[in-house]
């Protein structure tokens, strides 16, 4: 099965769908976006899709409703999770400023020292 958002109004993503393979096949047997853009535009009427991948072998991320297509980066991005954390741009993942510590201890980020808390 292939996956594709509809984006919405600032590129947010509305609701994925999924569409069989068969319906992305062009005439040489050969999957394209495109065929599940019109399969899913001639099933639902106009809109904007964008194909999404479990793998996240497209568009960096799998999307989820609520993510931010990124035109720029071709990537679907999820909400940032604090103010502080920052952008990779290679995985368009919200990475926290530091590092969280990597030993047997559980973690929880605190916004406002913007440290790693132990979790009691």
């Amino acid at each position: 099965m292939a996956s594709f958002a509809k984006i919405g109004l600032n590129n947010k993503v509305i609701s994925v769908h999924s569409v069989h393979n068969n319906e992305l096949k062009d005439s040489n047997g050969v999957e394209q976006e495109v065929n599940g853009i019109n399969f899913l535009t001639n099933l639902t009427g106009w809109a904007i899709w964008k194909q999404t991948s479990y793998n996240n072998n497209i568009r960096k991320n799998f999307a989820g409703i609520g993510y931010t297509y990124d035109e720029d980066r071709d990537a679907f991005i999820a909400p940032k999770s604090f103010n502080s954390w920052i952008l990779n741009e290679e995985t368009c993942i919200w990475e926290a400023p530091s590092a969280m510590p990597d030993d047997d201890n559980k973690y929880t980020w605190n916004e406002s020292t913007t440290t790693w808390d132990i979790v009691e």
